[in-house]
């Protein structure tokens, strides 16, 4: 079975997240978006500790598809460096995973020979 992926990522508020989440969920590059709307963070960047109120954006998608909602999610992203990082999932409820398979397009190799 193909590996499924959680992908973690942050944008600079609700609003942002929800377009990220919609293009992505939308084009069936994941099957599932959830938001957090509001999170504190701080960061190094270019040599200053920064903080900020950001939102956060979690994604469920299969391996397959990391490169094009990678591109994608870099293509709509606010940021010049945005965080996305993706997570395996080693394990989980079977139906639920399948789910996250059908609903992004994976078509089982057949078992026909």
């Amino acid at each position: 079975m193909e590996r499924i992926y959680l992908v973690y990522v942050t944008a600079s508020n609700q609003e942002e997240a929800e377009k990220l989440a919609q293009a992505a969920v939308g084009e069936r590059l994941a099957a599932c978006a959830n938001v957090y709307p509001r999170i504190k963070s701080y960061y190094w960047w270019e040599g200053k500790m920064e903080s900020d109120e950001e939102a956060v954006l979690i994604l469920k998608t299969r391996g397959g598809l990391m490169e094009r909602l990678i591109s994608r999610l870099k293509e709509l992203h606010s940021y010049s460096c945005p965080c996305i990082v993706a997570l395996p999932v080693e394990e989980g409820h079977a139906e639920y995973l399948a789910w996250i398979l059908r609903e992004t397009g994976f078509k089982a190799p057949s078992q026909d020979r």
